[in-house]
């Protein structure tokens, strides 16, 4: 984003104010022409002031205010739009330590396509804007001078669904976990936990909350490929034994092919994701498996084509969505193509989006400010 910063030397203060606009009109021919308009706009307002000695402190606030429209052949239009807060956190931070409370994005773990660790945000890898709602909570971060850190965070008031749950956090209850991750050979790794209170209502169980426990380990390496791995383990001690456990897991590498045209280089990325759902940690389980690749290739200074391909192994269905884009200064302009099932399986989007579903292109421009 380009900034227009105000610099206020007697206070040690910088004040920024920028935005984000977005409109998309996607096509679905066995919709309609036009199946789906929107627009988007990101107001974002940052103060930052210097403090004693390395300490600093900073003030972000964001709006998520958006509207959209979906049409379907012989059916009424249905629209949908909001304005509400995007992001609105205060951080004091060093050198060593950070301090963050409010509404922020927090994510971590090393697989790109299919993530485990997708706990609290709802990224699709295909959306160009990269958007996702944050979480009410508070995050601590040390960093070691040996490149370690630790992750301490509690959450409240986060009652929709987020990352790949299926069932809500229960009302005023309090979500609670930690991040370990610390340098290995030529890569990291780190474990997670996570606990919250499961709204187990809306899936007609007997309880009301069901305690959920989540654990996680994840690495990456450079070993001439980078690869990497994510596995979580996840318990609700629920009255259907075989989804009292699920298990995620995803192995992916990538390597980037020099000068493939001029002096661009390829990127290729590959994914493999297998979800279980069993009684015990190590018993037999009901699985869903997903593969995915993903190429990206620049072309000069203003272009670049991406192509993403899924096999959803479980339903034999495929997913393939291909990208334009094409950047001036603070204008970006993309054309996507996608040929996907009539139902996603996937990922759930930030609203307004288009979810990619069936057949169709999407033409998107953005402008930051």
């Amino acid at each position: 984003m380009f900034f227009l910063p105000v610099y206020i030397t007697a206070c040690a203060q910088t004040l920024s104010l920028h935005g984000e606009a977005s409109g998309w009109l996607a096509s679905n021919p066995d919709r309609a022409p036009i199946s789906q308009t929107g627009f988007r706009y990101i107001p974002e307002f940052t103060l930052q002031q210097r403090l004693n000695g390395d300490l600093s402190t900073e003030l972000d606030v964001s709006l998520n205010i958006y509207t959209a429209g979906n049409f379907e052949n012989d059916q009424r239009p249905e629209y949908d739009g909001k304005i509400k807060p995007y992001r609105a956190w205060l951080r004091l931070a060093s050198d060593e330590f950070e301090l963050r409370a409010g509404l922020q994005q927090i994510n971590f773990g090393s697989a790109t396509l299919f993530r485990p660790l997708r706990w609290f945000d709802r990224i699709d890898p295909r959306d160009p804007l990269q958007l996702t709602d944050g979480v009410y909570g508070l995050l601590a971060r040390y960093y070691f001078l040996n490149d370690a850190n630790i992750w301490l965070w509690g959450l409240y008031g986060n009652n929709e669904l987020k990352g790949w749950e299926i069932s809500p956090t229960t009302e005023k209850s309090i979500e609670y976990g930690g991040r370990v991750q610390t340098p290995l050979g030529t890569g990291e790794m780190g474990f997670s936990y996570h606990h919250r209170e499961a709204d187990a209502g809306n899936l007609s169980f007997n309880e009301n909350s069901i305690p959920e426990n989540r654990f996680a380990l994840d690495g990456k390496w450079d070993i001439g490929i980078g690869a990497w791995f994510e596995a979580a383990l996840i318990h609700q001690q629920m009255s259907i034994p075989e989804m009292n456990y699920q298990r995620q897991w995803t192995l992916g590498a990538d390597y980037t092919f020099p000068e493939v045209i001029g002096e661009n280089g390829l990127t290729v990325l590959t994914e493999y994701f297998q979800s279980e759902n069993s009684a015990g940690v190590f018993t037999a389980a009901n699985q869903r498996s997903f593969s995915g690749a993903s190429a990206t290739l620049p072309f000069g200074l203003l272009d670049r084509f991406s192509l993403m391909v899924y096999r959803d192994w479980t339903n034999r269905e495929w997913y393939r969505i291909v990208t334009w884009q094409r950047t001036y200064d603070n204008w970006m302009f993309y054309l996507l193509g996608f040929w996907n099932p009539d139902q996603i399986q996937l990922y759930r989007l930030q609203e307004g989006n288009n979810a990619f579903s069936g057949k169709g292109i999407q033409i998107m421009v953005v402008f930051n400010h």
